[in-house]
C-alpha cells in the first residue's frame, strides 16, 4: 500500500507495458482512474476520480510526517529516518487506505491521520530492512538509492529500529482522546504490532529468505498482503466497525495487497533482461513459479475476491467507492505518480 507529489498519466512506453488483457479485464468500459486505452470490467469506481482524491490525502499526509520526524540529536538516525519516510517515490498506499476505511464508517479524517502516518513509518521501516544486503539487496529503493547505500549498514538497521516504535508513540500522542476511544486505539496498536511481527511480515520474510518450496503463497500474503490487511483494519478500528466488518476488512486488504504485488510481478517479468533471467531468485513470485498464465490468473482471482469482500460495504453508498478504485488501479495502474513535483 511520500506523498508531495502530483499525478499523471502514464507514457505510451509505460502503457504498453500493462498487464496483457484477459476476456474478463477486458469489457467495454473504462473507469475513470485508469487511461482510455486500457479496458476493464464495469465496476463502481467508473465515475469516482481516483486520481484527485489521493492527490489530496497524499498532500495533507505528506504534512503530517513532516511534522511527525524532526531532526533531533542524534542527528544522523533521524536524517536517515526521513530519508525513506519522506522520499518523494512513496506512493502512500498504507496510509491512504486507513483513511478511506475509517470515512467509510463515518469516522473523522482526523482521527485516521497519526495512525495513517504511523503506517507510513512502518512500511518504511520494513523496506530499509528488507533492501540490506542479508536480506533482499536492495541498491534502491523508490526512485533513490536504498537507506545502507547512503548511509550504511548500521545506521539503516538503526533507522529502521527507530521508526517501529516511533510509529506507535505517534499514535498515543496525537490521536485526538475524545475522536477515538482508548480501546479502540489498543486494538490499532495490537494489530500494528500482529503484521510486523513473527507471525506476520517478519514471517513472510524469513521463508523469502529460505526459499523453501511451495511458499510463494504464504510468502505474498505476508510480506505484501500484511501491510495492505493491516491499513484497512486499523481504518476500521478507527472508525468504529463492527467485528464482522473488521473480518470482512481484513480479507479485503489482503487481497488488494496481494493483487499489486502479483501485477507487479507480471509488469516486470516482461521487461526483464537476458541478465535480469540470469540474476532472479527462483520462487520469489507467482511468475517464476507459476509461469506468467499462471500468474495472471491469480490476478483475476485476488480482484474478484476483493471485490466479493466490498460488496457487503455497500449499504453505506458513496463512501465505499475509493475502496472499490483501490482494486482496479492495483489491477490496472491506469495512472502513475509524478514525484518530480
Amino acid at each position: 500500500m511520500a506523498f508531495t507529489t502530483a499525478l499523471s498519466l502514464p507514457s505510451p512506453a509505460r502503457l504498453h507495458h500493462r498487464l496483457p488483457n484477459r476476456s474478463s479485464l477486458s469489457l467495454p468500459r473504462t473507469i475513470r482512474c485508469s487511461s482510455p486505452s486500457i479496458s476493464v470490467s464495469p465496476s463502481k469506481s467508473m465515475q469516482f476520480d481516483l486520481r484527485s482524491y489521493w492527490t489530496t490525502l497524499i498532500s495533507e499526509i505528506n504534512t503530517k510526517l513532516e511534522e511527525a520526524i524532526p531532526v533531533k540529536y542524534p542527528q544522523q538516525i533521524y536524517e536517515a529516518m526521513r530519508y525513506s519516510v519522506l522520499a518523494k517515490g512513496g506512493k502512500r498506499a498504507p496510509p491512504v487506505m486507513c483513511v478511506a476505511v475509517c470515512e467509510l464508517f463515518g469516522g473523522d479524517r482526523l482521527a485516521a491521520f497519526p495512525t495513517a502516518c504511523a503506517l507510513e513509518m512502518v512500511h518504511a521501516a520494513s523496506l530499509i530492512h528488507d533492501d540490506l544486503p542479508c536480506m533482499d539487496d536492495d541498491p534502491s529503493r523508490r526512485g533513490q538509492p536504498s537507506n545502507h547505500t547512503v548511509y550504511g549498514v548500521d545506521m539503516a538497521i538503526l533507522a529502521g529500529d527507530a521508526l517501529f516504535p516511533l510509529g506507535f508513540r505517534h499514535i498515543v500522542s496525537h490521536t485526538p482522546s475524545h475522536l477515538v476511544p482508548e480501546g479502540q486505539l489498543i486494538r490499532v496498536i495490537a494489530e500494528i504490532a500482529r503484521s510486523v511481527g513473527s507471525t506476520g511480515m517478519a514471517a513472510g520474510q524469513f521463508l523469502d529468505l529460505e526459499g523453501a518450496p511451495n511458499s510463494v503463497d504464504f510468502v505474498q500474503r505476508k510480506k505484501f498482503g500484511e501491510m495492505a490487511e493491516c491499513s484497512a483494519v486499523c481504518g476500521g478500528f478507527l472508525g468504529g466497525a463492527a467485528d464482522d466488518d473488521i473480518l470482512r476488512l481484513r480479507r479485503y486488504g489482503r487481497a488488494v495487497g496481494m493483487l499489486y504485488q502479483v501485477v507487479d510481478d507480471v509488469l516486470k517479468a516482461k521487461t526483464k533482461s537476458e541478465e535480469d533471467e540470469e540474476k532472479k531468485k527462483k520462487g520469489k513470485s507467482y511468475v517464476d513459479v507459476y509461469g506468467m498464465e499462471k500468474a495472471m490468473e491469480v490476478a483475476e482471482e485476488l480482484r474478484a475476491k476483493a471485490k466479493r469482500e466490498l460488496s457487503g460495504f455497500d449499504k453505506y453508498g458513496d463512501s465505499v467507492v475509493p475502496l472499490y478504485s483501490f482494486v482496479d488501479f492495483a489491477a490496472e495502474r491506469g495512472f502513475t505518480i509524478d514525484t518530480s513535483v
